[in-house]
């Protein structure tokens, strides 16, 4: 599971629209600070870990006892690791990547940034039927949704406005589609487009199908993943702008205009180099 940030700005409607000079910087926490989003200390953070079941479910995983990292050489960017014993990247579980940011949307609105996001279980391997998403060393933690809940409750804690992210593998898109949505209408047409026309198709082997460049459609050709924002509304304005008439509108109107297929041909002779 991994996202990374934007490089372009992405036209909404009128005035909805994200480019570098919209992230600002006038956090509250003290920069360089060594505090978690400058706000928490480590004890804190263990804590939080702690009430959200997330020991409980490392030592059933048996990935007990844990160690921790904190970089905060590049704030407001802060990288946040979790190791299997000891501190090494053959045990690494958790590294997290998020910074807090205002973005000039409409109005002014401060986001939990989730700017690099991988969970990994360093104790199993690939194997047999046991087979790799795109981009995975190892297999995943099998806390997709828990973990979501989590940063979810550290946003409403921090009273931000919402969580944001770049979703660098398309299956990273699909797996928060229920909670994301996409700020720019079409690209969200786009995706839901691609769900509906795959639903036969297997979640691990449509995720193949993309990343290999076996997706086509019709006016465009070769089908290429580009992340956009894909956000986690709390706030009551951005969820009233997922839930307008207009919005969903032009999500509709977006999957219409797609026709998409699958070059079989493509993923038969590419996959065996997976």
């Amino acid at each position: 599971m991994k996202f990374f940030p934007s490089k372009q700005g992405t036209k909404i409607q009128q005035s909805f629209f994200i480019e570098e000079k919209d992230i600002l910087s006038d956090l509250d926490g003290d920069k360089g600070s060594c505090l978690f989003l400058g706000k928490y200390s480590l004890q804190e953070v263990s804590a939080v870990l702690k009430k959200r079941n997330f020991f409980k479910d490392a030592k059933k995983k048996g990935l007990w006892p844990l160690e921790y990292s904190m970089d905060t050489s590049e704030y407001p960017v802060q990288r946040f690791q979790i190791f299997y014993r000891e501190k090494k990247e053959e045990n690494l579980i958790v590294d997290l990547k998020l910074r807090e940011a205002m973005i000039q949307l409409k109005e002014k609105y401060k986001f939990l940034f989730l700017e690099w996001l991988t969970l990994q279980n360093p104790l199993l391997e690939f194997s047999g039927a046991l087979s790799p998403l795109p981009g995975q060393k190892h297999p995943g933690l099998n806390l997709g949704k828990k973990v979501l809940d989590l940063f979810v409750y550290l946003t409403r804690l921090s009273r931000l406005d919402g969580l944001m992210a770049y979703p660098a593998y398309f299956h990273n898109a699909i797996l928060f589609s229920r909670q994301f949505h996409f700020l720019n209408p079409k690209k969200q047409g786009e995706v839901l487009g691609i769900i509906k026309t795959f639903r036969h198709v297997p979640f691990k082997q449509m995720a193949w199908i993309v990343h290999l460049d076996c997706l086509r459609e019709k006016s465009l050709g070769v089908y290429k993943w580009e992340a956009e924002e894909q956000m986690y509304p709390l706030n009551k304005t951005l969820k009233a702008y997922f839930d307008s008439k207009q919005y969903k509108s032009e999500v509709k109107e977006s999957q219409k205009k797609y026709e998409f297929s699958i070059d079989w041909g493509c993923y038969e002779g590419k996959q065996g180099s997976t």
